[in-house]
């Protein structure tokens, strides 16, 4: 149990007689980006609260850090840092301010706070009101505050979303920087493209039920049922080729005649995948 960050096991919530989690199974190793995907009211926050403490499973088991969260205690919420919407900062203090503040908290040597500013493209707004940032600067600082005392499991909740896209892709950056240097993150998002980059495996979460799991690479292989092909030829000639036996013929012809400049398959993206197995897009 102690190998893994999290676990879900069989997880289950109502709230009266609504089921929003139903039979929820899942694992985070240190070093990876676990994805639950899926539109609003599928209850993505719903399993972070559960895996936080601040809800109470209806049914099965759900362990953090090895540690029933029921039974978490100052100890264990010391080794996770937790982003959210609700993750608001004080806005009459300074950036530089805001993060003092929690490495005092935390305990937290002082240098971290800078180092982190830097990292995170905030340095040179240390010295502005945090109620003055822009929506991405204040989630990267946000973002900040909650990796200040170095956890060992991250919880985001749809971090990037309503941010540019320059915005979104500096977080990525830091967060792929996070995952290699060991932490685990479990993140939350309806982003499917987003996931794709980072995530190591994916929960698919439809009405309260993941309805499929995997790398993405796996889910998007396993449900490229209609194999086709982008052709470019050289004199710009566009194809779409398929797995007929003309089409075969074809694209060796092509090849050995070099006439294609490039090629590329044409399996499908985690988002069609979700709508393929729900019948339903992520708005």
């Amino acid at each position: 149990m102690t190998n893994d960050c999290i676990r879900l096991e069989h997880i289950s919530k109502r709230f009266g007689r609504t089921e929003v989690l139903k039979d929820l199974s899942a694992v985070l190793h240190r070093g990876e980006i676990l994805g639950f995907l899926g539109p609003s009211g599928a209850g993505k926050t719903t399993a972070i609260k559960i895996l936080t403490g601040q809800l109470k499973a209806s049914s099965g088991e759900a362990f953090v850090l090895g540690t029933r969260v029921e039974n978490i205690n100052e100890t264990i919420y010391e080794q996770i840092g937790i982003v959210t919407d609700q993750s608001g900062v004080y806005e009459r203090l300074t950036v530089y301010a805001n993060l003092h503040y929690f490495a005092k908290i935390l305990r937290v040597d002082a240098a971290r706070v800078e180092e982190l500013l830097k990292r995170a493209g905030l340095w040179e707004h240390r010295k502005k009101p945090a109620g003055k940032l822009s929506k991405g600067q204040a989630q990267r600082l946000v973002l900040v505050r909650a990796i200040l005392h170095r956890p060992k499991v991250l919880f985001l909740d749809e971090p990037t979303s309503g941010l540019d896209p320059s915005t979104a892709l500096d977080i990525h950056s830091l967060l792929t920087e996070l995952r290699d240097e060991g932490m685990a993150i479990f993140l939350t998002t309806h982003n499917m493209e987003e996931a794709a980059r980072l995530c190591s495996h994916v929960a698919l979460l439809n009405d309260g039920q993941i309805v499929e799991y995997g790398t993405p690479e796996e889910l998007c292989l396993r449900y490229n049922q209609l194999k086709r092909y982008r052709v470019r030829l050289t004199d710009g000639t566009r194809l779409l080729l398929g797995q007929t036996g003309e089409d075969v013929d074809r694209l060796s012809a092509l090849l050995r005649e070099d006439r294609v400049a490039s090629l590329h398959s044409c399996e499908p993206t985690l988002e069609s995948v979700f709508l393929t197995v729900t019948g339903r897009t992520l708005q």
